[in-house]
């Protein structure tokens, strides 16, 4: 221990001032974590260097009264000065103004507003002008307000939906309780809160510590942490004090310790440390638009040229019709009577323009997404960003993380060979323990796991419990557990004698324990009992026996050994970790024998092996294959290795025939024209860094494809913000990641993405089918009224100002709510994504409003022209009303039905189906024919109408009927080649058909190489060497579906008979030979 003098001396280098200074600045520490950089921190002059520097003593730690020379001072201010307090800033959010101002900045909500202001002005002078009608009501206003209405209402809607998702989304990633941590100070262990953790600190490393600062370790016995969540990086990382170069002295934040006790120097806090700069560039930037909303302006547009073109066209026809009746007159009107009638006709044009507008429109979108969002929720989906949920339906690309998101991030026992017992899934473990001895080998095997390991159950974070230490004793303990073993009370009544931690030179860890009454009983028993656990290889080579079933020891022949080595090599193959477990009983007197430095490592009686993975998540399989059923490209993106990255792959269905299968390395050493040229066929990237998750989503978007990533730990965090739809875990997940996505999994499911897939798919449908619906309205409208004006001597419009506000407005608002409300169904995934850039509006729909707009103006003019012969009406001012009236309700009707109409927007005749699965459709129905029969029974003056008679109602609501039949006679109209050409489907940068054709293609030709040379050759196997080996590069899948009994296209029925499959399996028979006889 230093002196007071030696102390203050390292502790306290103050200047003139009065003030500490530091000759390092806090961006130069956080280079040294980023990467792990050992090169730096060997030019910086390594951890003493970098101690002094930051002027802290490792012995003592720093001092608990540094920087304080009176009462009013405040403890390491200079130091937090300088390299910042252990807090992040809170993240800026936007007021509800803001997000007001947000939702407004829109292009057809801007053009609605225009045209509602127009509407208004135009509605007042009309109503108040000497024109009017004095029967009529003054409702000129109520068009532009109503339309004012609809746009406040959706803005008000997205904004509270916006402050909302936000309102959740904070409540879900509120700070944990301050917890705290012990650091050495003034040479004194004390417990302080993170928040106080300072650049200087000695942290005192424990088991199940999440480390919320950077550091450099200085000293400690067998660390290892968990630095999954930060790097991706799912093995144990080893931590030793700085040494050889191969040492990781670098300690992450937001790492868990997994097992071992150490100290460590904190180099970096806050918004300086590895989680903090990552966290921090996940904040702010303004999202890019939506594909719905690019489309959605650009429609916008259009409608608004049309307008215009119909409104020009109408002002041109009235004005020419105006003066050439006025030429043809006997006398040509006054001044006055033209000026009338030219605004009257200029009104008219503009009227033309906002029945023109589809006001509904925005508001079906923001249902829609209000709708889709509340129920995703249900479905484990928080919805972070309204947005991404329309443009996940949309996704073509899928970039998945596997540590916590394809697998459970929880090594787990999968297979084990026990007792010469086997079990081939976890699931089977259960029934493994009937197949052997209650008695003899179950005890035996309880007691080599909880004996010979260092593994603890404690709460984590959450509050749950959980094993804490090396992820493969974890694993070994949760079997044991799930059999009704208690580890705790075996390591209560044993007596442990000598322990040998594992030792990376030795790969095995060694227990040798006192034997009792309660110890398992073997043959042999003795005085002291050896445990050995470790590489299944290194283990099997110390052992001479083995037990059976029935506990009984049995010699290790080379028969035996032959067996064992094969299913260690088997269990590899799978890239599971195999861990062989032995014993054997000592006496007395050979226990005095053994040393201290060696544990006795011969003589061994091996108990079984047991092969340990990180397990897929349940539905995981089934939702990939989901994907790939809806046109979606899943890959894989880890730091994991190569080879347990393919495994994972192949096992979830992600690698499939000739995919591809490369490390991070190897794509950062390609050039990016190269990268566009892999990434099609690109299924996993192992050894991958954040920068290559973000190569790899940035390609993707290059070649227009809409990319979703997943992911749960900090280093998943730019790709998550780079990605169009960015998918974290609600459970695992970092707050970086979290931070960083769109849509959080709250149940950290992989197959909720699914459900948000669908959503998404339902939120474009309903949006699309509502536009079916309101242009189909809007050009029947807009014809009729054109119609109406041109014919009519005092341009009038056939439905009037008050029939059109129930038509355009009640009935949007209605069928927006109806429309883009429906849930979603499987059928959504049996179809490919749409482009992100075809037209909001396809051929289908095109043929679709067109039909049925020219079905309805037709109707509505024979109704109105051959009205009286028809419906059997007279010349009475009173049979005009009805007629009127009736006109009015065809209209509506047609509308009724023309909705159930456009509840189908692809090419499917049955268009009620699941429609009864609905109940909001199904009561908007009701209002809108309730709210009908009020308006033509009630409605009186104001919407000029007067009550129907039984017949009269049956005979509109018959014609009205008529959309459904006249739709499905649209969808059965050829289309003559025109939707293959304006195919409207994502274009696939690669097909998983054309991969596995191209990959058994390959296969063939190798092997059919291998047969010619083989036929050359016969006879001489001394020269097999010079046989080509199947080329089996890292880049290509292909060789991992060459197993001996593919058949190549060959049916397993008539594999005898079929020629070409008896001459592949001949050469794979021979090639299989000649590798053999070359490895020998």
């Amino acid at each position: 221990m230093p002196s007071d003098q030696e102390e203050r001396s390292l502790l306290h280098h103050h200047h003139g001032d009065g003030h500490l200074h530091f000759n390092i600045k806090p961006d130069e520490l956080s280079d040294l974590v980023d990467g792990k950089n050992f090169d730096l921190l060997k030019k910086k002059g390594g951890v003493q260097a970098i101690c002094k520097a930051i002027q802290t003593n490792t012995q003592v730690g720093l001092s608990v009264d540094e920087g304080v020379n009176s009462s009013k001072d405040k403890p390491y201010a200079d130091r937090q000065s300088h390299f910042g307090r252990n807090v992040l800033p809170e993240p800026k959010t936007k007021s509800f103004l803001e997000l007001l101002l947000a939702a407004y900045n829109d292009k057809t909500l801007i053009m609605l507003s225009i045209a509602a202001l127009v509407s208004l002005a135009v509605g007042i002078w009309e109503d108040y002008s000497p024109r009017h009608p004095e029967d009529e009501p003054r409702v000129g206003w109520v068009e532009g307000t109503a339309i004012i209405v609809a746009v406040l209402a959706v803005i008000f809607t997205n904004a509270v939906n916006d402050y909302q998702k936000e309102a959740q989304f904070k409540k879900l990633n509120a700070k944990k309780e301050d917890r705290t941590v012990k650091v050495l100070r003034s040479g004194r262990e004390q417990q302080i809160s993170v928040y106080d953790l300072n650049v200087g600190d000695v942290l005192m490393l424990e088991p199940g510590d999440i480390i919320p600062v950077d550091g450099l370790f200085l000293e400690g016995h067998n660390l290892a942490c968990d630095e999954s969540s930060a790097t991706g990086e799912s093995d144990t990382m080893k931590k030793k004090p700085e040494g050889d170069e191969n040492d990781d002295c670098f300690i992450l934040s937001g790492s868990k310790v997994l097992e071992g006790v150490g100290r460590a120097v904190v180099i970096a806090v806050g918004e300086n440390s590895f989680f903090g700069r990552t966290m921090m560039t996940m904040r702010g930037g303004e999202a890019e638009g939506t594909p719905l909303q690019l489309k959605l302006d650009t429609l916008a547009e259009q409608i608004a040229k049309l307008g215009f073109a119909a409104a020009i066209t109408m002002l041109i026809a009235l004005v020419a019709k105006y003066f050439i009746t006025a030429f043809m007159a006997d006398e040509f009107p006054p001044a006055g009577d033209i000026a009338a009638a030219m605004i009257s006709i200029v009104i008219q044009a503009i009227t033309i323009i906002v029945v023109a507008v589809p006001e509904g429109l925005p508001m079906a979108v923001t249902m829609a997404l209000a709708f889709a969002t509340t129920q995703m929720l249900k479905d484990n989906n928080l919805v972070r960003v309204l947005a991404a949920c329309e443009t996940m339906g949309n996704a073509t690309a899928i970039c998945s993380d596997k540590t916590g998101t394809l697998t459970q991030n929880k090594m787990t026992v999968t297979r084990g060979t026990l007792a010469q017992e086997e079990f081939e899934k976890e699931e089977e473990i259960k029934d493994w323990s009937k197949k052997v001895d209650k008695k003899n080998v179950l005890p035996l095997v309880f007691e080599a796991i909880a004996l010979n390991s260092n593994a603890f159950e404690d709460k984590n974070e959450n509050g749950q419990i959980e094993f804490v230490g090396s992820k493969t004793e974890c694993a070994l303990l949760g079997f044991s557990k799930t059999l009704g073993s208690k580890y705790d009370d075996l390591r209560h009544d044993a007596t442990i004698a000598k322990v040998y931690p594992f030792a990376s030179k030795r790969k095995t860890m060694t227990t040798i324990v006192e034997m009792k009454e309660n110890s398992a009983p073997t043959p042999t028993q003795k005085d002291y009992r050896v445990h050995v656990k470790g590489a299944s290889e290194i283990v099997l080579k110390t052992c001479e026996k083995y037990i059976d079933a029935k506990g009984e020891p049995q010699d290790l022949d080379d028969e035996a050994m032959k067996r064992f080595q094969t299913i260690i090599s088997d269990y590899a193959d799978q890239a599971l970790r195999t861990i062989a477990v032995a014993y054997k009983d000592i006496s007395s007197r050979k226990y005095k024998k053994v040393k201290d430095e060696e544990p006795p490592l011969d003589e061994l009686t091996l108990v079984g092996i047991f092969g340990i993975m990180d397990p897929l998540r349940p539905g995981v399989v089934e939702s990939v294959a989901a994907f790939r059923d809806a046109g979606v490209f899943v890959r894989m993106i880890t730091g994991d290795n190569i080879n347990t990255a393919k495994a994972i792959a192949r096992n979830a269905g992600i690698l499939t025939k000739g995919g591809l299968a490369m490390t991070g390395p190897e794509l950062r050493a390609m050039s990016p024209e190269e990268q566009r040229k892999v990434i099609p066929r690109l299924q996993v990237l192992a050894r991958s860094s954040p920068t290559d998750k973000c190569t790899v989503v940035t390609r993707l978007q290059e070649q227009d494809q809409v990319v979703g990533m997943t992911g749960d730990g900090t280093n998943d965090g730019p790709a998550l913000k780079l990605a169009d739809v960015g998918f974290s875990m609600g459970i695992a997940g970092t707050e970086v990641a979290k931070e960083a996505s769109d849509i959080i999994l709250m149940d950290d499911n992989f197959n909720s993405i699914l459900k948000a897939l669908l959503w998404g798919r339902a939120v474009n449908d309903g949006v699309r089918k509502f536009l079916t619906f309101q242009l189909t309205v809007n050009i029947a409208a807009v014809v009729l009224s054109f119609i109406s004006a041109i014919f009519s001597e005092n341009a009038e419009s056939i439905l009037s100002a008050v029939q059109l506000l129930w038509v355009n407005l009640i009935m949007d608002t209605l069928a927006a709510l109806a429309l883009a409300t429906e849930p979603p169904t499987q059928d959504l995934l049996h179809r490919k994504p749409i482009s992100k850039n075809a037209h909001l509006i396809n051929f289908r729909m095109a043929k679709m409003i067109l039909g049925q707009a020219i079905f309805q103006i037709i109707v509505n003019l024979v109704a109105i022209y051959c009205g009286p012969r028809i419906f059997h009406l007279g010349d009475s001012t009173y049979d005009q009303a009805v007629l009127r009236t009736m006109v009015f309700n065809i209209f509506v009707f047609l509308q009724v039905f023309n909705e159930i109409n456009c509840r189908r927007i692809d090419n499917t005749i049955n268009v009620f189906k699941d429609m009864f699965d609905n109940w909001i459709f199904l009561v908007i129905q009701v209002v809108v024919i309730g709210g009908q029969y009020l308006i033509v029974t009630f409605g009186g003056i104001a919407f000029k109408t007067v009550p129907l008679s039984a017949e009269q109602w049956l005979l509109t609501v018959l014609i009205g009927s008529l959309s459904i039949p006249v739709g499905t006679l649209i969808r059965i109209v050829p289309d003559c080649g025109c939707e293959d050409k304006f195919n409207e489907e994502a274009k696939p940068l690669a097909s998983y058909s054309r991969m596995s054709w191209e990959g058994a293609i390959g296969d063939v030709r190798n092997e059919l190489k291998v047969y010619s040379l083989l036929r050359r050759k016969r006879g001489n196997t001394n020269k097999s060497r010079d046989i080509p080996r199947r080329s089996s590069t890292q880049h290509s899948e292909t060789a991992a579906f060459s197993a001996p009994n593919t058949s190549y296209g060959a049916t397993n029925g008539n594999q005898k008979n079929n020629r070409f499959a008896k001459l592949v399996e001949n050469a794979q028979q021979y090639k299989q030979s000649s590798e053999n006889h070359q490895e020998d």
